[in-house]
Parts: structure tokens; C-alpha cells; sequence
């Protein structure tokens, strides 16, 4: 039996005897838009599709760091390697964002992926550009991953 499409492997993965902790059909319990190898992966460690879209979200975070400095050096998109790169972790951003939405407030989903790209371009600039390090800025970053985490955990996402 071969499970060269995504169909395939679905049903395969369906058939499966196993359940989730709470007793739900193990499919039920993650995000459709899952590829099937993370979902077996999802499901053997524990995770539900709220973990999986806060994980997703932290992602999108992480490239909105990788594209800004992407930007930076790809003066002006005239260097063609970093600004196809750069294209790349940006849309990379943006779909791993809207898979984070499918199941986190959009408020919510979109100011933590703001400020943790925003706090994170801001202290990977201090640390390696040498941008400025006043201990005004180093407080605003500061106020801004306390409102990232304040979100986070008064959500009403669980």
C-alpha cells in the first residue's frame, strides 16, 4: 500500500486505533492544515492545536526577526541572494501567522507576533549592530515583552 499523497497518508493516519488523552479520535484533536508527519509528531508529544498555533505563532515571530535584518541587508533589495531570501522568511511570517489565527484571537496573535518581532529585531540590533544601548531603550523593550507575555497568558486561548 503506498502513501505517496496527502489523501493517502491522511487515511492512513486516520485508521489508527489511538486516541488523545481526553478520549477524542486522535484526528479531531489537531489542526487540519497540519502536514500528516507533523501531525503523528504533534499528537506523540502531547500537543493540541492551540499548543501547535502558540508554536506556529512564535515561528511567524522569529522570521517578521529573520526578514527585517533580511531587509536591512538586502540594501534596498539590490542584492539578489538576501532579497530572495528575505521574500521568503516573509512569507514564511505571514503563513505561519495566519495558521496561528485559525485558532488564536486575531488581536492577540497579531500583537505578539508584532512585538516579538519587534523586541527581537531590537535587541539582535543592539547585540550585533551595535545600535544603541540606553537604558530608556533597553526599558521599552522590556515594556514590550511584558505586553507580549501579558497577552499571552491572559489570552483566554488555552
Amino acid at each position: 500500500m503506498g502513501y505517496g499523497s496527502p489523501a493517502a497518508m491522511d487515511r492512513w493516519i486516520a485508521s489508527w486505533p489511538w486516541r488523545v488523552a481526553d478520549g477524542r479520535e486522535r484526528e479531531q484533536a489537531f489542526s487540519p492544515g497540519l502536514p500528516p508527519l507533523l501531525r503523528i509528531f504533534a499528537g506523540n508529544l502531547g500537543f493540541n492545536k492551540m499548543n501547535i498555533a502558540w508554536i506556529y505563532l512564535l515561528l511567524a515571530g522569529l522570521c517578521e526577526i529573520g526578514w527585517a535584518f533580511g531587509l536591512k541587508y538586502s540594501e534596498g533589495f539590490t542584492k539578489l541572494g538576501v532579497s530572495v531570501v528575505t521574500v521568503f522568511v516573509m512569507i514564511l511570517s505571514f503563513v505561519l501567522l495566519s495558521q496561528a489565527m485559525k485558532h488564536l484571537p486575531l488581536g492577540t496573535a497579531y500583537a505578539i507576533w508584532t512585538g516579538i518581532g519587534a523586541a527581537g529585531t531590537a535587541i539582535l540590533g543592539i547585540v550585533f549592530l551595535n545600535e544603541p544601548r540606553d537604558a530608556m531603550r533597553i526599558f521599552c523593550i522590556a515594556l514590550i515583552i511584558a505586553g507580549v507575555i501579558g497577552l499571552k497568558l491572559f489570552s483566554g486561548a488555552k
